[in-house]
Parts: structure tokens; C-alpha cells; sequence
């Protein structure tokens, strides 16, 4: 998919939010286009349009707007968990049948079965013990096998990091969330915690174009056992 196709497709993922949310709108256009995780979504083999897909922290459901505009709509299986009533209603308002979106916390909503789990940059909001738990209940909706897509930030970058984090901390108070101590972990303790749950790892950076910090851990996850 060209540049200028993916950026036709965003307007047309944008334009699923009501008209007179206008915010909903501008960010959505503007996150899809900005943010390279998006297009590589769909550029790479990784989600199958027939997938069943949980997408914790899934804000207003960019990502389910996007599928659906590119022709998902009677295919798409889809869960979103969000903190925010906010974005959930706005993820409800663009979406089409076949997505479930539940204003909840991550660590303790249902999640339910899944072909594809998403986790991206979300998981650092909790802590390691809960992220532990999340991560042990996302490989038990994964039990016959599937992919977590977890984007983290590269602690060891230096100054993109600290750029990564800070810009985090804003736009989560720009969204009305109270945040507190960021958990981060180095990318080889996150492979190893994952590892030990059975997934096999995969790091792939995730920052192009942007002075960001990011990778993509692809974790797939093989057998309903560790």
C-alpha cells in the first residue's frame, strides 16, 4: 500500500466518527498518519481479516475504524477494553457489528477469547505485578494459539525515551487520566517475562519518521501449555 493510499484510507477510518465530533475526527486522521504502527499493521501478515482481535487499551478504536474502512465490516471480530467512557463511546460510534468495546480497567474486564491480542503502550500504566497478570491472562485468551502485539518503549534509547515518556505522560492528562509512576522494563526483561509464559519473541522497531523510543514485541504463542 502506497503512502498516499494508506492516507486515503485514514480519512476514510476518520470519517466513521460522527461529523460533529470534531476531535474525534482530527485525532484519528492524525494518529493513523503520525503513528507508523498503524500502516506496518497492515502492511504485515499479522492481523488475518477473519481474526478474532483484543485490543487492551484501545482508546477510541483507531484501529477497528481502520479495518472497517478498508472492508472488514462483516468479518471483524473485535473486543476493546478502555479506562475512558469517553473514547469507548467513541470507538461504539465508529465501529461496525461484530466489535464489543467495555469501559473498563485491563486488570480485572473480561477478555475473552482471541486470535490477536494488542497491548500497545498501554502495559507501562501498571505495574509489574499486574502486568505479570495481564500478560498471564492475555496467553489464556490466546489458548489455541495466537499473537500478542505489545508495543513497549526502548529504555536504553537515551533521549528519545525520555521524549517517549514524557509525551505519554501528556496525552494521557490531555485525555483526563490521573498518571503516576511510569513501569517500565528493559526490552530483554519484557522478552524473558514473556518467554516465560511460552511466547516466542520478536522485537521489531517501531519508531520511523517519529523521535520516539518504540518497539514492537511480536510474541506469538503456540500451544494451549507453556
Amino acid at each position: 500500500m502506497s503512502g498516499a493510499a494508506f492516507r486515503a484510507l485514514a480519512r476514510r477510518a476518520a470519517a466513521r466518527y460522527p461529523a460533529r465530533d470534531r476531535y474525534a475526527r482530527h485525532f484519528a486522521y492524525g494518529k493513523l498518519t503520525r503513528d507508523p504502527v498503524f500502516e506496518y499493521l497492515l502492511r504485515e501478515p499479522l492481523l488475518a481479516r477473519d481474526a478474532r482481535i483484543l485490543d487492551l487499551g484501545c482508546g477510541q478504536g483507531l484501529l477497528a475504524a481502520l479495518l472497517a474502512a478498508e472492508g472488514a465490516h462483516g468479518r471483524l471480530r473485535y473486543r476493546g477494553i478502555d479506562l475512558s467512557a469517553r473514547d469507548i463511546g467513541r470507538a461504539r460510534a465508529a465501529a461496525p457489528s461484530g466489535c464489543e468495546f467495555v469501559a473498563g480497567d485491563i486488570r480485572t474486564s473480561e477478555f475473552g477469547r482471541a486470535d490477536v491480542a494488542l497491548l500497545l503502550d498501554v502495559l507501562h500504566y501498571v505495574g509489574p505485578e499486574d502486568q505479570d497478570d495481564v500478560l498471564r491472562r492475555v496467553r489464556e485468551a490466546l489458548a489455541g494459539g495466537g499473537t500478542l502485539l505489545m508495543r513497549v518503549a526502548d529504555v536504553t534509547a537515551g533521549l528519545r525515551f525520555r521524549i517517549t515518556a514524557a509525551l505519554d505522560r501528556a496525552a494521557m492528562r490531555l485525555r483526563g487520566h490521573r498518571v503516576g509512576r511510569l513501569h517500565h522494563l528493559p526490552l530483554a526483561e519484557r522478552a524473558s517475562r514473556l518467554e516465560a509464559l511460552g511466547f516466542r519473541v520478536e522485537a521489531r522497531p517501531m519508531s520511523e519518521g517519529t523521535p520516539f523510543a518504540n518497539v514492537l514485541l511480536v510474541a506469538r504463542y503456540d500451544s494451549i501449555a507453556p
